[in-house]
């Protein structure tokens, strides 16, 4: 790796170790060094998504990590991610609550938690001297949550621009944002992205379950791209996305 870095601009890339947050640390791979940021919440996978964290940023040589604990998202709750008294919704109640339009923002919706972690973002990358901010949000092909719409960045960006010093300048970067989860499936395999070391899941720690949202809207991306998905799922689940 010697000096491959030294000429790139710092970029600092949100890393949950999902696939979404791999195909974006993928991309800003190419034209930066990137410091690796992560938050542990409280959620159900916590211990999973972390070590597909390091995992990634192993595969990619990353020297600047930074873990966060705020597990206070926990202590709010209000989420099936961290909250054990909220099922996490599968296929079927997914599909009764579209049937009654119940149901607009999934359980599985951290309450404002993008905004908690791009504030994290922010503070790191003034101090290291990143000034672009790589986020995995996906607007078009996703779950609905509102701290994933491209409105929602573009007024973030307004507030980073207002409540830093006046020499930073930093841009948060949503290259996913607009596509659907085949494209970034494809986006990912050009790019020889190790989407086995990634984590989707919400509801398991060692075989993913194949019947949540994520697991769900993962399979379907694969299958529309004409991929295999490398994870391992539960015994006859694989074939539900």
């Amino acid at each position: 790796m010697e000096n491959k870095m030294e000429n790139k601009p710092l970029a600092v890339a949100l890393v949950s170790g999902g696939m979404d947050s791999l195909v974006t640390a993928a991309i800003a791979n190419l034209e930066h060094e990137i410091a690796f940021l992560h938050l542990n919440y409280g959620q159900r996978t916590e211990k999973r998504e972390l070590r597909a964290f390091n995992d990634i940023a192993d595969f990619y040589d990353v020297q600047k990590r930074l873990v966060v604990d705020v597990n206070y998202l926990k202590k709010i709750g209000g989420s099936a991610l961290t909250d054990e008294k909220i099922e996490v919704p599968i296929k079927r109640d997914l599909e009764i609550a579209n049937r009654k339009s119940q149901i607009e923002i999934p359980p599985t919706y951290v309450p404002f938690r993008n905004a908690h972690l791009l504030a994290i973002a922010v503070s790191w990358a003034e101090v290291i001297g990143a000034n672009k901010i790589y986020i995995g949000a996906v607007e078009e092909d996703s779950s609905g949550y509102p701290d994933c719409r491209e409105v929602f960045y573009k007024a973030f960006e307004k507030a980073i621009d207002a409540g830093t010093k006046p020499e930073t300048k930093i841009k948060i970067i949503t290259p996913l944002i607009h596509m659907k989860k085949s494209a970034i499936v494809k986006r990912g395999i050009e790019l020889n992205a190790p989407f086995h070391l990634t984590w989707s899941c919400y509801k398991d720690n060692n075989t993913a379950c194949g019947k949540c949202d994520s697991c769900r809207l993962r399979l379907k991306g694969f299958k529309e791209a004409g991929a295999d998905d490398p994870i391992q799922y539960r015994k006859g689940n694989k074939l539900r996305g």
